[in-house]
């Protein structure tokens, strides 16, 4: 393909966010629910590492005391979503659906500008690599098999802690190929 990029350096975070969004969006969702569902399921991800390999992730910050008039609003009703073997919170907020992130809805534009953000002018043909695996399964066994994809593409870097928040190289001829 002419004018794709020879050497993409990424984190492995925003490859997660970016492929479990675009196999969201594969089972249906839309891309604005899809891009926070991607970004719950590379966050679950990262905090199941960091306790695998013993490192302390930063608390998140404790909630602001609500005040009175917040607490009489009603919350939303969460439910879960199955997406790449997890469970993800989501809740339909004013017609959208999108996966809870410290128990508020996400936000579909960060997601996406922390996408942005990792793969710059590379996004594109990044995208267009995993939208092309994900049609190669039907649905249902795409978000079966879609974290086992994952990790077949997925950018090497060292094991452990060593390799926790390194970048390494995104292979697009191994997203394209990881279907067979």
């Amino acid at each position: 393909m002419t004018g794709e990029p020879k050497e993409i350096r990424v984190n492995r975070a925003p490859v997660l966010t970016l492929w479990a969004a675009v196999v969201a969006e594969r089972l249906g969702l839309e891309p604005d629910a899809a891009m926070t569902l991607g970004r719950a399921v590379a966050g679950s991800s990262a905090r199941a590492k960091a306790k695998a390999i013993g490192i302390e992730e930063e608390d998140r910050k404790p909630a602001a005391p609500h005040d009175d008039a917040r607490r009489q609003e009603p919350k939303p009703r969460a439910r879960t979503v199955h997406l790449l073997g997890r469970d993800v919170p989501v809740v339909e907020e004013k017609g959208r659906l999108r996966a809870l992130d410290g128990g508020e809805p996400g936000s579909a534009r960060a997601a996406l500008g922390y996408v942005q953000r990792a793969f710059g002018g590379d996004l594109p043909a990044v995208r267009q690599a995993m939208e092309a695996l994900a049609r190669s399964l039907e649905p249902e066994e795409l978000n079966r098999v879609g974290f086992r994809l994952y990790e077949h593409f997925r950018p090497e870097v060292a094991p452990g802690a060593k390799g926790w928040g390194a970048k390494g190289i995104l292979d697009l001829d191994r997203i394209r190929g990881a279907a067979g």
